[in-house]
């Protein structure tokens, strides 16, 4: 990266506190670790600032190299936090492994620039959040190593705010309160049956012929949330049945700062089975706005295929029809500001996949953080020169930012706008 660059990651050092632990490896051609895994205390701060000053760019990347590295760091602790991962930054293409690169096959398979290490399996998870900058990196790339490990993909155009870009990652990674966060669905009834569960990125298997089902959650933040449809298959009502209950849920986690396993039960689902429907029940707002949103994913995703295909119109189709699809929606849930949000962020997106040029230039990084973004239900960054853009102040696309996120990217615009930010 660009010494530029360089100075805005040092100043975000300064988001660091002295319980905090930090190694810096630099890759290019190859890969090194410039300083080992040190607490963030002032001394400590000023080594990882030096360390930092003396990186140059030489145009060359070696993203594989540069992880390899860094899960050598992981594997050569003596300690262990409870809280790990990885923060990858990079502003080119991986110009070794992939894309027919130096000595590389023309193969895409972005997996290889994975550590089996970083690889989720199990409990096991080591995220690696990516962070591409600017129009030259390998979106493609970034995003892939983040599905692969767990993390999330941010996009950062506006390279002066690259610090709040960062804080906001920090802040998440700094409030995680919750580890190997397991559901368990069960089907009370003898008859009813889980036909689906719609998990997003996280891992769910349905068991026993849909009489049970589970979803693989693992960390969670302060105050985040995690919602999902479960789609279950309900017999008729049998004589003198006046309700059914349906599924009982209930999670069991491990609680960060106990290292207790904890088991919370939640309330049972139970439809009432009453002679005569009628016919101005409302359904649940809270179900359908999940619906809308896991729709709207998904036609990120078409349109996304549409444009890697070249058909640009297409792809700008799917996306308007989803906008005016939500624009109704949220009209008929009272102004909700998250269908505001979701349909604002449609329209950015639209705009971007409107030509090759576009698409190629933002269009592809923007697209592909949204989807991290909803896949995990996570803010991830997408900071954007255009001062009009819906997604040019940050996270991405409304309401999965938390208040700790949110203070420590408070806490950075104003280390930022005051010229301090830790130097």
């Amino acid at each position: 990266m660009e010494g530029y660059k360089l100075a805005l990651l040092k100043r975000a050092m300064g988001l660091l506190g002295p319980g905090d632990r930090l190694a810096v490896v630099s890759f290019s051609y190859n890969a090194r670790r410039v300083i080992r895994l040190t607490r963030m205390s002032e001394d400590g701060k000023a080594s990882a600032k030096s360390a930092v000053e003396s990186l140059h760019a030489d145009g060359c990347t070696n993203i594989l190299k540069g992880l390899v590295e860094a899960a050598k760091v992981f594997d050569g602790r003596r300690y262990r936090n409870a809280v790990a991962s990885v923060i990858l930054l990079s502003d080119g293409q991986d110009n070794y492994n992939v894309n027919g690169g130096w000595g590389a096959s023309n193969s895409k398979n972005y997996s290889v620039l994975v550590p089996p290490s970083f690889k989720r399996s199990g409990d096991r998870r080591l995220p690696v959040h990516t962070f591409g900058f600017g129009t030259d990196h390998d979106a493609a790339a970034m995003h892939a190593i983040a599905e692969e490990t767990g993390g999330t993909f941010s996009f950062i155009e506006n390279q002066a705010v690259v610090q709040d870009a960062f804080a906001q990652c920090i802040g998440g990674l700094l409030s995680v309160t919750v580890q190997e966060a397991r559901i368990a669905i069960a089907c009370p009834h003898a008859a009813v049956r889980v036909r689906s569960v719609n998990s997003g990125r996280y891992d769910s298997v349905v068991d026993g012929g849909g009489r049970a089902a589970s979803v693989d959650v693992g960390e969670l933040y302060a105050d985040e949330e995690r919602r999902f449809l479960v789609f279950v298959d309900v017999p008729a009502a049998g004589a003198g049945e006046d309700a059914t209950e349906l599924i009982k849920v209930s999670c069991t986690y491990r609680d960060t700062a106990s290292r207790q396993t904890m088991v919370v039960d939640g309330e049972d689902a139970v439809v009432q089975r009453p002679v005569e429907v009628s016919t101005s029940t409302e359904p649940s707002m809270e179900v359908e706005w999940e619906r809308f949103r896991v729709e709207a994913t998904e036609d990120i995703a078409a349109a996304r295929e549409a444009a890697e295909r070249g058909a640009y119109a297409a792809a700008k189709a799917i996306l308007d029809r989803r906008q005016e699809a939500l624009a109704r929606s949220a009209r008929r849930l009272a102004g909700d500001a998250r269908c505001a949000a979701l349909v604002s962020e449609l329209r950015e997106l639209s705009a971007r996949v409107a030509n090759r040029r576009e698409y190629e230039q933002t269009g592809r990084a923007c697209m592909l953080a949204g989807m991290s973004s909803h896949a995990q239900q996570r803010a991830t960054s997408v900071q954007l020169f255009s001062p009009a853009s819906a997604l040019s102040s940050g996270a991405v696309p409304f309401g999965y930012s938390t208040p700790a996120m949110q203070s420590m990217v408070e806490s950075s615009r104003k280390a930022r706008e005051s010229g301090s930010g830790g130097n």
